[in-house]
């Protein structure tokens, strides 16, 4: 069974929620932080990016910016900016971008579901981002950003979404970057018994995004083990609704070769096609790439060999491009660390792949073919982990809509 849990959220009071609500603290860099949330006191980024309000040499993992993060939040609730619901209660919280929709439910995730394997993950954690953000939640006695997750859709659950945003919601909010974000209130507690019940018939969750946090609070429960460390913030989404991008690559170097030498050994694993005919060089199916490479785009196909179908991490096309393009020709490794490479979202679009090559700060780009949903869930099933970067979500959940407080 799954289990999500209602609790007592930490809410904008109403008129104040698009000040509020914030861009995660993974997405933006400090002073693009800093940007943002100057001249807005209320920006939740004043918690989830306290280094803001200190020096611009401050240590990021400093005492004083944990301190900060629980000051800021403590001071929200005191100003009455954030105001705690009188029951515990579930959120329906629906994002729109463009043409796509996604309807989650904002809930209380089990850190003990998750240490058992039934919240399941596909990516590694890195150490020092785990203490980091379990630092953040142990001062600030607070789950202040939500883990996204994702459930294999069930109609009865989609139905009683759709009949609760049929009620007017709370706050329906356009931010600066044109993505409405919505958010309904379950106050009835037949309704959110009903809910709940309905999760009991789903074998586990998966984590779309926020492994970091999910780790991080698991560690807190791990070493507090009380009831109100157990639960921790996230918003599950059907999985039919989820809505992934290309992760691109871009590389500053050709490992010491001609561009001719280069293409030379690709058509060793690939079929490569000029694409001087006008291609835009997105790929449209899987195990076919895009090279941006001397101001033209290539067609890349990997050919069949060089490719296991039965492995549910080794055919992926972020395992095939490192194994076959990344690591035999240009020896770059470990993606993590390989300063020579860098990994372009999807959500920025195909000319910047184009731009940061003419401008000269890449060699090459390559651009992807979106991971699916299935692929993830059967990497997590398998109880594999995915290579680094490659999904990538779109929209983000907003952080700051509904705030779990526990201490």
């Amino acid at each position: 069974m799954a289990e999500i849990r209602p609790f007592k959220g930490f809410r904008p009071k109403k008129g104040v929620e698009g000040k509020v609500a914030s861009y995660p603290y993974d997405v933006i860099n400090s002073q693009e932080a800093r940007e943002i949330a100057k001249g807005n006191e209320y920006s939740f980024l004043h918690v989830v990016k306290p280094e803001i309000d200190l020096p611009e040499n401050a240590d990021l993992y400093g005492d004083e910016v944990y301190q900060k993060g629980a000051d800021n939040l403590r001071k929200m609730i005191a100003d009455g900016v954030l105001v705690q619901d009188d029951a515990p209660c579930l959120y329906i919280y629906s994002q729109q971008m463009k043409d796509h929709f996604q309807t989650g439910i904002v809930c209380l995730a089990s850190a003990k579901e998750y240490d058992a394997g039934k919240i399941k993950k596909h990516e590694k954690t890195r150490t020092e981002k785990v203490i980091d953000r379990t630092k953040h939640i142990k001062v600030q006695g607070a789950h202040a950003g939500p883990v996204f997750l994702t459930y294999k859709a069930k109609d009865s659950i989609d139905k009683m979404v759709k009949d609760i945003q049929k009620n007017e919601p709370e706050y329906d909010v356009t931010f600066e970057d044109g993505f409405r974000h919505v958010l309904w209130v379950v106050k009835d507690q037949n309704l959110i018994s009903q809910l709940i019940g309905e999760f009991k018939d789903i074998d586990s969750m998966y984590i779309a995004d926020g492994h970091h946090r999910s780790e991080s609070a698991a560690e807190n429960f791990r070493q507090e083990q009380t009831e109100v460390t157990e639960g921790y913030l996230a918003v599950a989404f059907p999985d039919r609704e989820l809505y992934i991008m290309d992760y691109n690559r871009a590389v500053k170097d050709l490992n010491g070769l001609t561009s001719a030498d280069f293409l030379a050994k690709l058509k060793e694993r690939f079929e490569v096609e000029d694409g001087a005919s006008g291609w835009d060089g997105k790929p449209t199916q899987r195990h076919t790439f895009g090279l941006y490479l001397d101001k033209k785009w290539y067609k890349l196909t990997i050919k069949s060999e060089f490719v296991n179908e039965a492995d549910p991490v080794k055919r992926l096309d972020s395992h095939i491009i490192t194994e076959n393009l990344l690591s035999p020709i240009l020896n770059i490794v470990d993606l993590k660390t390989d300063k020579r490479i860098d990994f372009i979202g999807g959500i920025r679009g195909m000319k910047e792949l184009e731009k940061i090559v003419d401008n000269g700060k890449f060699q090459f780009s390559i651009s992807m073919y979106p991971t699916s949903i299935q692929e993830l869930m059967d990497i997590a099933d398998a109880d594999e982990m995915m290579p680094p970067k490659s999904t990538w979500f779109e929209p983000k959940l907003r952080s700051g809509y509904v705030v779990n407080v526990f201490k």
